[in-house]
Formats: C-alpha cells, sequence, structure tokens
C-alpha cells in the first residue's frame, strides 16, 4: 500500500505552477461536459462504484462462466473448496488434492475416464514448500474464503499478506 495518496479523478492542483504543469482552469475549458468537473464523480464516488460493481456480489449470466460471487460464498451445487474431501484415484480424479492423475489412459485413448490408479511417488506435500510467504499451499480454500470475501477495496492491505492472520501468525 503506498504511503502517499493515490489519484483517482481528482489531482490536487500545483501550487508554484512550474512549466509543463496542468492548469486546472485550461482543463476544464477543454472538457467542460466531463463528468469529473461538472462533480458527477469524484474519489469517493468511484471507490463506491468500484467495490459494488467488482468486489462484492453475485455476476450473473457473465461471460463463459453461469455465475460467480465475489465473496466467495459457497453452494450446494458449487460449495468452497475442502481439500481434505477431494476425491483420488482413476478415472480422471486427481492423484491427491494437489497433483493431477499422471497416469497415462493406455494405448489408443485419450480420455481422462479410462486412467488408472496412479502408483508412483508423490511428493510430501508439507515438504514440497513453494516460493512466497504466508499459510502455505496446504490450507484449504474453505479456511481461507472467509477472510477474503471481507476484504474491500476501502480497507487498508497489509503489505505482503491476505489479510490479518495468513502470514500464519496471529
Amino acid at each position: 500500500m503506498p504511503e502517499q495518496r493515490q489519484v483517482i479523478l481528482n489531482a490536487a492542483a500545483p501550487t508554484n505552477k512550474p512549466m509543463g504543469a496542468r492548469k486546472e482552469q485550461n482543463i476544464r475549458a477543454s472538457f467542460p461536459s466531463s463528468p469529473i468537473h461538472n462533480g458527477d464523480l469524484s474519489d469517493e464516488e468511484r471507490k463506491k462504484a468500484f467495490q459494488e460493481l467488482v468486489m462484492t456480489g453475485i455476476v450473473l449470466n457473465g461471460k463463459g462462466i453461469n455465475s460467480y460471487d465475489r465473496d466467495f460464498n459457497g453452494n450446494p451445487q458449487n460449495p468452497v473448496p475442502n481439500l481434505e474431501d477431494v476425491e483420488t484415484g482413476g478415472g480422471g480424479l486427481p492423484a491427491s488434492p494437489y497433483v493431477p492423475n499422471l497416469a497415462s489412459p493406455g494405448p489408443g485413448s485419450v480420455s481422462a475416464a479410462d486412467q488408472p490408479v496412479y502408483n508412483g511417488e508423490l511428493p510430501n506435500p508439507e515438504l514440497n514448500v513453494e516460493f512466497g510467504s504466508g499459510m502455505g499451499g496446504l490450507v484449504s480454500p474453505h479456511e481461507t474464503t472467509p477472510n477474503i470475501a471481507n476484504q474491500s477495496i476501502l480497507r487498508n492491505y497489509i503489505s505482503g499478506r491476505s489479510y490479518k492472520g495468513s502470514d500464519g501468525k496471529a
């Protein structure tokens, strides 16, 4: 998060007018019908609109996605994933909650439904730590989504974390 306020719409007028600086009067004269200048738009209005249009609610009839819950709430047809509930095995199922089925479906087939159970050695997910910080790759989405859903564009974010406590510390 930057330490200084970032410009959204309303830039601060320069005080000493060096060469090349904006002249508010000329900008308003050049764009007299702009909603920025007539008061229809403001930084606060844009933040509120972004929160409503991008950060919260359910998208219905999206482009290629029937619906998407921006608040990460699950439903009976599409629950929030729980890695402990992932079914593994053959027939296109993953080899583990963290690894896809690596077994070939066999000669003449390209169908995942024909995959046997993968019997190879899988890496221990507790030892296979990826780059970055945080709670690690073993935390299940059903544990993290409530905290992600509570985020707001209007809040202060914490540098290097998704939310308070996501670094594994209180």
